[in-house]
């Protein structure tokens, strides 16, 4: 039998009863079904298997924590219709639910940049990849998300200030490389790589933009909003025209579909923020939101085969729904009218039927979430060695 220098870096691969020893991790072909993977999870194992794209459930759960936050803030006509006798246990459940979201922030960022230490030649391979680099751009959301919904911190705080420079300047920084190779470098045209998973980018600027706006800073809000509203035009007719880059997201990948509403979603809670109404231009940007979701839930076959067996990818459906009820909420207050109020709260029970079934569906398969076959995972078992699981 082959030896193994090392549990967690070479990977034993039994084809037809052979033994090799593989620089990476192979995943079951249709030519080779005897195929055999032996890996230990260890420390570095997890690493090397745990990308940015787990962070899906970071920003997922610090959306609903924004959620409840903003249904239950106090207004002058409430949108919850909830018994008064309830409210206070109504009020804890924004705590917990932030407080969890926190946990699970914080675990993931610490593994990540333990990833950073010990796997970098993955992060940056990562960054080359036209799914993954979109991911890198989902800490700083999830944190930004979480300093929005913070029970105890208030956007006048210097503290709430100092945090929000921490969070967006690496936005930026991402923008600026990201956004420049789109239109200046060779393979990395837009055309060459968009994909869903590109709205990524225009969220996390339409994230910081609505931050800024809470703390007053109209401005750098507007800039924010400019440069993620901008690039979210020119990607969706990109997208809509079903280019080259349309085609190559895996099929396990396909509910990153659900990103095509998020991005509207968030914008129309951006200006809202930032203009300080629910105004027209909010409105069109639910409208467009709300169409664009109907569209997707009305082609259920396009999700078929990404749900045969579970992966992270299934996280991608929480945020977008979430990100929608947040729009609605906005859009109930605003309007006041039956039909409004009927929208809000079947998007919010969605949201939470969604992001509690995703809880539960993950909890029962603790076994799946580092698989081998992960598309957008890029494993580096020797040194000097890298490839992608396409």
């Amino acid at each position: 039998m082959a030896n193994r220098r090392s549990e967690s870096e070479i990977e034993v691969v039994v084809i037809d009863g052979a033994a090799t020893i593989c620089p990476r991790a192979i995943t079951p072909h249709p030519h080779h079904p005897s195929i055999t993977i032996v890996s230990k999870r260890s420390l570095l194992s997890i690493l090397t298997r745990f990308h940015a794209g787990y962070f899906r459930i970071s920003f997922s759960l610090s959306g609903q924590a924004l959620l409840w936050k903003t249904i239950l803030e106090p207004t002058k006509h409430t949108s919850l219709p909830v018994p008064h006798m309830n409210h206070v246990i109504f009020s804890i459940i924004p705590i917990i639910i932030w407080s969890f979201a926190l946990l699970v922030l914080v675990l993931f960022s610490f593994l990540y940049i333990l990833r950073c230490f010990f796997r970098f030649n993955m992060v940056k391979a990562e960054f080359l990849h036209h799914v993954g680099v979109n991911y890198l751009f989902a800490p700083w959301m999830s944190w930004l998300l979480l300093l929005q919904s913070a029970p105890f911190v208030a956007p006048k705080n210097v503290s709430y200030l100092i945090l929000w420079w921490v969070f967006a300047v690496p936005v930026v920084m991402l923008d600026v490389k990201i956004y420049g190779q789109w239109f200046t470098k060779g393979k990395r045209f837009l055309t060459a790589v968009a994909n869903p998973t590109s709205h990524i980018s225009v969220i996390g600027n339409l994230v910081g933009a609505r931050a800024a706006a809470e703390m007053g800073w109209q401005e750098i809000s507007i800039c924010l909003f400019s440069l993620g509203m901008v690039h979210y035009l020119v990607l969706f007719v990109t997208l809509y025209q079903r280019l080259s880059g349309g085609d190559r997201l895996p099929k396990m990948l396909r509910p990153v579909f659900f990103l095509f509403f998020a991005a509207p979603s968030m914008a129309s809670l951006a200006w809202d923020t930032i203009s300080g109404s629910f105004d027209i231009a909010s409105k069109m940007l639910f409208f467009l939101s709300l169409f664009l979701f109907t569209s997707l839930i009305c082609r259920p076959a396009l999700f078929k085969k990404s749900m045969r067996r579970f992966n992270i990818a299934w996280w991608a459906y929480s945020f977008p729904i979430t990100s929608l009820a947040l729009a609605s909420t906005e859009y109930a207050r605003a309007v006041k009218g039956g039909v409004a109020h009927l929208i809000m709260l079947l998007l919010w029970g969605l949201s939470v039927l969604v992001i509690l079934g995703l809880l539960m569906v993950t909890l029962l398969n603790t076994k799946m979430l580092l698989p081998d076959d992960d598309p957008i995972l890029i494993i580096t078992s020797l040194p000097n060695h890298s490839s992608r699981i396409p």
